[in-house]
């Protein structure tokens, strides 16, 4: 598929997306979600980018606004009203980032001293740590493509807000957490969160002018205690998403953690490994979570974008040959990008239950796929 065809496909997907949830045009009640919402922002501002369309750019910048809207106030069943900052109204606006964001999930949070039920939690709100880490990457690159830093300035102020809530110790962080920052909800780590926040401090510190050496550093002191090496597709998709940014901010004379990029570009291709021997590309559509699936094809797609950034800039590692070595590996897992593409692509494929019961979060990351600049770009 051409790239004005791709662009073509992505405008088309989103603009179910946003008429179903309520962005375009605007609902009484528009149902968002943080994460999709966030994938969704950097494509639409890729597309503006790449078709010169000024209506990509605004239906962008209205979804951050509706999000800030919707996701940093309390739900309509909580009980509590107003910002989840707990800022009033007119504070709040200018600083909609203060409190953090929700999540979007269907039903309220846990209660304090209601009891752990691991298959509701999935559906309960809160906040994550690895949503918001995208959010505010969503906001780093509104900032950079309008050229207004208040983007960016929201960006760092969401990282300050919710690090000491998530990553209250050295050596200590939390996956979720309760809507008001008070209370874990669920107190384990996520695998790749102390990178991914790394990364994310790193791209908001580089986007904001923002001092966030410390929580760098807390979160630093955290990669020496996980494992980057996963099978899961999604995981694997973020580990090349995060490569990229390494590798991209170093080229910007923004060098920030590049000892990390070898092993990350190393776990990243074992993780690639991992997924061709499941034999899911066999599998049908049923079998088969397409948003997974096509996160790791989308981190894929920056495969091209990661050896720009080091060719650009080799004097910023010990050894570039080695990193350009995993990155050939990479390109070469180009036809697999294209299965999963192609498959999800197919109308009959996405009549699954599997697919239309995560919906706008499949179509969303299909789009991303289809326009990868979008979200892969710091």
């Amino acid at each position: 598929m051409n790239r004005a065809t791709a662009a073509d496909r992505a405008k088309e997907i989103l603009s179910g997306y946003a008429r179903r949830t309520g962005l375009a045009p605007a609902g009484a009640a528009p149902a968002r979600y943080l994460w999709t919402d966030a994938f969704a922002v950097c494509t639409y501002l890729g597309l503006a980018g790449t078709t010169g369309e000024s209506a990509c750019s605004a239906r962008a910048l209205a979804l951050v606004e509706q999000v800030h809207t919707v996701l940093g106030r309390h739900r309509g069943d909580d009980g509590r009203t107003g910002r989840i900052s707990g800022l009033p109204e007119s504070e709040g606006a200018v600083r909609p980032t203060a409190g953090g964001l929700r999540i979007g999930k269907p039903l309220p949070e846990r209660r304090p001293g209601e009891p752990y039920d691991d298959r509701l939690e999935w559906d309960r709100d809160g906040q994550y740590y690895h949503y918001l880490t995208k959010w505010a990457h969503a906001l780093c690159r509104a900032s950079r493509a309008t050229g207004d830093p208040v983007y960016a300035s929201w960006a760092a102020g969401l990282v300050k807000a919710v690090h000491p809530a998530f990553v209250p110790q050295p050596r200590r962080m939390y996956w979720k957490m309760s809507i008001d920052l008070s209370r874990p909800l669920v107190p384990s780590m996520g695998q790749h969160d102390p990178l991914d926040g790394f990364v994310t401090c790193a791209e908001v510190q580089a986007a904001s002018g923002a001092d966030l050496s410390r929580e760098m550093s807390d979160l630093a002191a955290l990669l020496g205690s996980t494992t980057l090496a996963t099978d899961d597709p999604l995981g694997t998709g973020g580990l090349l998403f995060d490569g990229v940014r390494i590798a991209e901010l170093a080229s910007l004379g923004k060098p920030a953690g590049v000892g990390l990029l070898g092993p990350v570009l190393a776990a990243a291709r074992s993780g690639v490994a991992a997924f061709g021997r499941t034999g899911t590309l066999r599998h049908p559509a049923e079998y088969r979570l397409a948003f997974r699936e096509l996160g790791l094809a989308l981190g894929l797609r920056g495969a091209p974008r990661l050896r720009a950034a080091i060719e650009a800039a080799p004097a910023a590692y010990d050894n570039p040959e080695a990193l350009l070595g995993e990155v050939r590996g990479l390109e070469s897992s180009a036809p697999l990008a294209d299965a999963i593409e192609g498959f999800w692509l197919d109308a009959g494929h996405r009549a699954s239950p599997t697919w239309t019961d995560h919906r706008e979060i499949n179509e969303v990351t299909l789009a991303a796929c289809l326009a990868p600049d979008g979200f892969l770009a710091v």
